[in-house]
């Protein structure tokens, strides 16, 4: 009974997070071009090699793409690094880049 139960709230848990999550990944289609694969590698990389949870990641990815939304420094530089070793982007696009997403200090 306890696994079915936790099972039940690991699952709420990913309908909750699932529209950021989606809406990050679409923040990197349309911002650099990338695939709905290529933009969720990106959010996991950058959730990996920073140690942040990936709804965190997406939340910090939306706030940054409103208007005077902000991003952590640290979370920028490992956005740009995942956007410059994902397979669709072997170099840092020429559109608007991370260094687009403001930073907090």
């Amino acid at each position: 009974m306890q696994a079915l139960r936790q099972e039940i709230d690991q699952l709420r848990q990913a309908l909750d997070t699932r529209p950021v999550i989606d809406m990050a990944r679409g923040i990197l289609m349309s911002g650099f071009g990338c695939s709905a694969e290529a933009a969720w590698e990106i959010l996991v990389k950058v959730s990996q090699h920073s140690n942040t949870k990936l709804r965190e990641v997406a939340d910090y990815l939306v706030e940054a793409a409103r208007p005077g939304g902000e991003m952590p420094q640290h979370l920028q530089q490992h956005l740009s690094a995942a956007l410059q070793t994902t397979q669709n982007h072997p170099t840092a696009p020429a559109q608007p880049g991370a260094e687009g997403f403001r930073h907090s200090q």
